[in-house]
């Protein structure tokens, strides 16, 4: 308790997220599944540690949570195979990736509603590839305050790790502290009914078996 933790990667030159990569969530927001991931980037002043308070803007009430796991680049690469992609990997982390659902959907471009300031939780640690099986089945759970709203494993990604690695190192490099944000559920608070928005006071927790807990109370900005 007496150590400040920063984001696992406080400034990566590049964080890439992977929307719309689990089927459920495909389904709950009425799109079709896509040949190529889907992606979109994040910026690093948009991200906040374990045991932070992610911020709610006063533009918006429509704080919503994405559970997801991180993968950070250890190696890098260019057009990297799928097959070689594993020893590109440095390790894995929790992620959170904090939306204002609002602004994310006022146009076709989900940059503004994703890249708001401290949104993305990213913690609580690194854990290194050795201590994860290439392929291992990892169980992702969301929580909102002790409430579970997410849950899946990694065997149900429609773009698999592997695949991402190699996608994205197609069209630029990639290199050591970069991020790949895989992907999150269904059960997303902006598809429920009625909506769930995350406000101040909750606690929001993303949990990955293999790795641990990631943990943000809300504060209004």
């Amino acid at each position: 308790d007496q150590v400040r933790l920063l984001p696992v990667i406080p400034n990566p030159g590049k964080i890439v997220c992977v929307g719309l990569n689990y089927g459920e969530h495909v389904r709950e927001t009425g799109r079709e599944i896509t040949e190529q991931p889907t992606l979109f980037l994040r910026v690093a002043e948009s991200q906040l540690a374990h045991g932070e308070d992610i911020v709610l803007p006063p533009e918006s009430t429509k704080l919503d949570y994405e559970g997801e796991i991180a993968v950070v680049i250890g190696k890098a690469g260019r057009r990297i195979a799928e097959q070689d992609a594993w020893d590109h990997i440095a390790g894995y982390a929790c992620y959170n990736d904090g939306s204002i659902r609002d602004w994310q959907s006022a146009t076709p471009q989900w940059t503004a509603g994703k890249n708001f300031w401290r949104t993305g939780g990213f913690g609580p640690w690194l854990v290194t590839r050795d201590e994860i099986r290439d392929g291992q089945v990892m169980t992702l759970v969301t929580r909102l305050n002790g409430q579970e709203m997410q849950r899946t494993t990694t065997d149900k990604l429609i773009h698999s790790i592997p695949r991402q690695i190699a996608h994205i190192s197609a069209f630029t490099p990639l290199a050591a502290g970069d991020v790949i944000v895989t992907g999150t559920p269904g059960g997303v608070g902006a598809k429920r009914t009625p909506p769930v928005w995350m406000k101040p006071g909750d606690i929001v927790e993303i949990e990955v078996d293999a790795i641990g807990i990631l943990r943000n109370g809300i504060r209004a900005e």
